[in-house]
């Protein structure tokens, strides 16, 4: 967790409460940022995963098919 100092000179001119209040704005927009850098890899992840889905997919029905090929072709030489 990082941790915020405040300076004298600004400390005397917001008071405490006034520091105090600047420090948790600080925190509140770190923690934003946190979660919206999450949310930002989290779609950038799950869009990736999609296409490699696709891929998986491609690859499978193309070697299903080839499958399907080869053993017509052995069945036809068989039977001939």
């Amino acid at each position: 967790m990082l941790v915020i100092t405040i300076p004298k000179i600004l400390r005397e001119k917001l008071s405490e409460d006034g520091a105090d209040a600047l420090v948790e704005i600080i925190n509140k927009a770190d923690e934003q940022q946190k979660e919206d850098i999450i949310s930002f890899v989290e779609e950038k992840f799950e869009r990736r995963l999609a296409e490699v889905k696709s891929e998986i997919i491609k690859w499978m029905f193309i070697f299903i098919f080839g499958q399907f090929w080869a053993i017509v072709g052995v069945l036809f030489v068989f039977f001939k």
